[in-house]
């Protein structure tokens, strides 16, 4: 091996450069191995078609942690988040509804006015619950049979659960075992209301609203902050990327060793322990802690060898579900959609706003089925949001652009087909779905780019195309995400840690995975960690 470091992060995604910068901080020679042009991950600011850039596979931000944020600096690098001035706005066939922006429920009296008489109720709740997810998420799950550490952390984390009401207790059950639909059928009376909420338990979720447990990816998205307002979502001035280019600016600063087009082959293991990498050149580089950022289906299936697996650990990372059913595009406009329920192409604030083309819960379970019986959904639901309606230096002056991410689409294509024979085809799909409500979109259209769930996968390392690292289903969240035994970040193998969205708390731009890692890897070389872990 030709060089030592004390830790190697495979992967320079968020997560990985939130790891490395906690790592180096307390003082460890950290290097970040990075196999694209570019660190970020799925967070990254590209030039699509000249003159035009976007974030160019995760492009909104809510759940970065604020501690992430202050330890790193960010906001002295340059970080800065525009709230949405609505957040989001759904076009449906003869009406429309916008939420946030103080309208909620005033927009909800127009539907039903038992609905917006029930909205705070419902607010209050989910707010109960996401706080004590916004607790628990920089704190690492209790481990199964981890010793007298994981009882501390159950103890910990158990009380923080038993305190609250018996009411929130009721809410969290519903929550994580119902199906959206069913958890608002317990609030709600109008379609259209519902829709407005049940839209974000399809995000990056491969499952229709009436599938049990798709409540909690709900949930999952209101847990987020920005600028301090609890559950709010906004734009990254100068896209996603920004926010990763800052934190390799922080791991610079701390020391971290940075590079790129540098792809991992291989996790060197001597004796039991982690002992190194190989490089896809062959290079060996050698330390005792090795943090992946990547997906656990990536790291067990492609990077450790098989022998270095117990049976049952390989044989449920073999079975480790993944595959968000996501199809991601950027598209450069001429100008701004003219809606057909809300006209008009000059910048309004439902154009700031994520715009929900997702006309009812029965859309939303068909596009589910159409895609588990074909491949794709015939009429998908797509989010459209349009940055350059608040950062203006992502476009040519009077040009703009669209993010467009759209659900559902098988991870692999049934009859053996491949994406690669069908990505044009649902492009224009998806192009005429958002036309049908904006008549203009598609003659706007300058040029698009593609990233269907192989593209996804090729690109950015998302097996599956799962923009999550691993479904958020039931069974792999928490101390179970990735596998029970293994959820505090700790790999099977000494040495190995997770520190990516495949470990709690899951996807997102949060940060947490990284942090918890870093936090793990450093209590374990503390000599109160060593003595911990022997008891």
């Amino acid at each position: 091996m030709t060089k030592k470091y004390d830790a190697l992060v495979i992967g320079g995604g968020h997560n990985g450069l939130v790891c490395a910068f906690y790592l180096a901080r307390a003082g460890l020679k950290v290097r970040v191995l990075e196999r694209r042009h570019v660190v970020g991950g799925a967070a990254v600011t590209e030039e699509f078609h000249p003159g035009f850039r976007n974030s160019t596979a995760s492009y909104t931000v809510s759940l970065l942690r604020p501690k992430v944020i202050a330890d790193m600096k960010l906001h002295d690098r340059g970080f800065r988040i525009i709230e949405r001035t609505i957040s989001n706005f759904f076009p449906f066939e003869n009406d429309y509804l916008k939420l946030g922006g103080g309208q909620t429920q005033a927009e909800f009296a127009r539907f039903s006015k038992k609905d917006a008489d029930s909205f705070p109720a419902y607010e209050a709740a989910l707010e109960r619950v996401a706080q004590v997810m916004r607790d628990l998420a920089l704190k690492a799950p209790p481990n199964v049979g981890g010793g007298l550490p994981s009882l501390l952390a159950a103890a910990s984390q158990g009380k923080r659960l038993a305190g609250m009401s018996i009411e929130a207790q009721r809410d969290v059950l519903d929550l994580f075992v119902k199906s959206a639909r069913d958890f608002l059928d317990g609030w709600y009376e109008n379609d259209c209301v519902k829709t407005a909420f049940a839209f974000d338990a399809v995000v990056g979720n491969y499952a229709g609203v009436s599938t049990p447990g798709s409540a909690y990816v709900l949930l999952h998205h209101v847990f987020g902050e920005v600028n301090g307002k609890y559950g709010a979502w906004g734009h990254s001035v100068g896209g996603m990327g920004a926010i990763t280019q800052a934190m390799a600016a922080a791991c610079i600063d701390a020391g971290v060793e940075i590079s790129l087009d540098t792809p991992v082959a291989k996790v060197l293991v001597d004796g039991g322990r982690a002992a190194g990498v190989r490089l896809e050149s062959g290079e060996e580089l050698a330390a005792g802690i090795l943090a992946a950022n990547v997906g656990p289906a990536m790291l067990y299936r492609q990077m450790v060898d098989p022998s270095d697996l117990d049976g049952d650990f390989r044989r449920r990372m073999d079975g480790f579900k993944t595959g968000s059913g996501t199809f991601r595009m950027n598209v450069a406009l001429s100008e701004l959609p003219d809606f057909s329920v809300l006209r008009g192409k000059d910048k309004a604030e439902h154009h700031t706003a994520g715009i929900i083309i997702a006309p009812g819960m029965d859309y939303m379970d068909q596009a589910f089925d159409d895609a588990r019986a074909f491949g794709w959904s015939k009429k998908p639901i797509v989010e459209m949001k349009l940055p350059t309606t608040v950062d203006d230096s992502l476009a040519p002056p009077g040009m703009h652009i669209a993010s467009l991410f759209c659900q559902q689409f098988a991870p692999e294509l049934p009859g053996g087909r491949s994406w690669d024979d069908h990505r044009e085809e649902v492009a224009d799909l998806i192009v005429d779905t958002v036309n049908d409500h904006a008549p203009n979109f598609k003659a706007s259209v300058i040029a698009r780019q593609i990233h269907s769930p192989l593209d996804l996968e090729r690109k950015f390392g998302l097996i599956g195309g799962d923009i999550f690292h691993g479904r958020m289903s039931l069974d792999q969240l928490w101390a179970a995400r990735p596998v029970l035994g293994h959820g505090d970040y700790r790999a099977p193998i000494k040495g190995l840690y997770m520190c990516g969205s495949g470990t709690h708390p899951g996807g997102g731009v949060t940060g947490a995975p990284g942090h918890n890692a870093a936090h793990a890897i450093l209590a374990d070389r503390s000599l109160i960690g060593r003595w911990l872990r022997r008891a």
